[in-house]
């Protein structure tokens, strides 16, 4: 909890007046949506596109004006966590179920700033599960398409034991590849197969890693 704290409060120091944001999904972006919103009862100026219901919640009651990004042409940054981060600082999200939202928005932007505590960092990804947003229609046929690239996979379920359903109305189906080598090259593979929406690898998108540590310190990385 205090890395995840640090790392999320540190991020938010980038945040400059006058900026339009995008706000990620995530229990360390969390504390940054916390520390922008006091920033925001202080004085600052911004506005911001949220990439899930959830945070769409969490940054309303901080104060934070939330319009949407048809509304703009880009964003100056966009702060996120993480499930993952590789040595190449790709990444891994999805954990959440906002994949799609937050990779749309983090593409919007000129700067990807990404949050997270010392655990997640890895030298190659795929000990994580791969999130997999997908249609409903026939996902059976697409999870077995996804398990041809070398991963074996389940559908995500909600607490009930229902199916999860995405803030878009897809699936999830969460894929155990061990260990990914080529990263570029399976997002793009996955994205390929009839019925996946997107997948949760985010390739050479990220501008700026912010790691806290239960310590007590705070490590930036710059690509």
């Amino acid at each position: 909890m205090k890395a995840k704290r640090l790392a999320g409060e540190k991020a938010a120091e980038y945040v400059k007046n006058g900026m339009v944001i995008g706000l990620g999904t995530g229990s360390t972006a969390y504390w940054a949506i916390q520390k922008l919103s006091s920033m925001v009862k202080a004085g600052l100026k911004i506005k911001a596109v949220p990439t899930s219901k959830e945070t769409a919640e969490l940054a309303e009651k901080g104060g934070i004006k939330l319009i949407e990004l048809a509304e703009v042409e880009k964003l100056d940054l966009t702060i996120d966590g993480a499930d993952e981060v590789d040595a190449d600082l790709n990444l891994i999200k999805g954990g959440g179920g906002a994949l799609l939202r937050e990779k749309i928005v983090a593409a919007a932007s000129d700067r990807l700033i990404i949050v997270a505590d010392e655990s997640k960092l890895v030298d190659k990804l795929g000990s994580f599960p791969l999130a997999v947003e997908v249609c409903k229609f026939s996902w059976e046929f697409t999870k077995r398409k996804i398990e041809t690239l070398g991963c074996s996979s389940k559908l995500r379920k909600a607490e009930d034991g229902s199916p999860y359903i995405t803030d878009n109305e897809n699936y999830i189906i969460d894929c155990d590849f061990s260990v990914i080598d080529k990263p570029v090259q399976l997002a793009a593979d996955l994205n390929k197969i009839p019925g996946v929406v997107e997948n949760g690898i985010f390739p050479d998108m990220a501008d700026i890693i912010v790691v806290g540590y239960n310590v007590g310190n705070v490590d930036i990385i710059e690509r």
